[in-house]
């Protein structure tokens, strides 16, 4: 085949830019990072887009994006979100919060938000662990997987079970869209980037706070390869945090 009949099967959208990542081999923030970029540029809405990153191993978001974005304190991306949209309405607004900083430290202003309806877009990377800090358990840690602050495993009885948070906000009347969707094979990353889209179009619409959770591999904290790390999310990870749109009043 001539060089001049090739085609190019995938372009890096515009709104990513065209940098090397600080992540760990086999994470999955750069896979979410670009379905984001993607969405972005597909709904045409890149030169008004505003992302909010907190303290956490997204952190240095906005070396990635090829849009504004700013910082948060950890856990307050949702206020720092909910100040730029009721000021700016015409603006696109998301936060992009891992499990720590939202299930965590963030619980209380993630559930006022949704209670709240407030027209913003909440991207959830969960891989179940503290990344950026060291490897602690976080409140969606699988019960029985080891942490550096339960080296014996999540214990039930004195920790409790994970934390479902799609579960948790889905009842909340100012909750729109609630979906969760998977890093582990090309069908589940197809399908959540159609969660991430919808999740966006409906910010576009005007529609009230939507939330997609990304269930994510940290193969550094889970000691496991990369490719491991994945089977890890189809065959444990999955059977607790059920994938597909969990709420939808559209």
């Amino acid at each position: 085949m001539k060089k001049s009949d090739a085609q190019a099967v995938y372009r890096r959208p515009e709104s990513l830019r065209d940098v090397p990542t600080h992540y760990c081999p086999g994470c999955g923030h750069g896979t979410v990072h670009r379905l984001i970029a993607e969405v972005v540029d597909e709904l045409g809405i890149r030169e008004r887009t505003v992302g909010v990153a907190p303290v956490g191993c997204a952190v240095l978001a906005y070396d990635y994006f090829n849009f504004d974005v700013t910082e948060a304190a950890h856990g307050r991306p949702p206020a720092v979100a909910t100040g730029i949209k009721r000021v700016r309405p015409d603006l696109v607004v998301f936060t992009y919060q891992g499990d720590g900083d939202l299930a965590a430290i963030g619980t209380a202003e993630i559930i006022h938000a949704a209670n709240r309806g407030e027209k913003i877009t909440v991207i959830f990377v969960n891989n179940g662990i503290y990344g950026m800090t060291g490897g602690q358990m976080a409140p969606t840690t699988l019960v029985g997987q080891y942490s550096a602050t339960c080296t014996l495993g999540r214990d039930y009885e004195q920790a409790g079970p994970p934390i479902k948070v799609c579960e948790m906000l889905a009842p909340l009347d100012g909750t729109d869209y609630i979906a969760r969707g998977a890093l582990d094979t090309p069908a589940h990353v197809r399908a959540l980037k159609g969660y991430v889209k919808k999740a966006f179009d409906n910010q576009v619409q005007g529609r009230r706070f939507s939330l997609v959770e990304a269930l994510s591999p940290c193969p550094t904290y889970w000691r496991l390869s990369p490719r491991e790390s994945l089977e890890r999310i189809s065959g444990e990870v999955i059977p607790h945090f059920p994938l597909g749109v969990i709420k939808d009043e559209d």
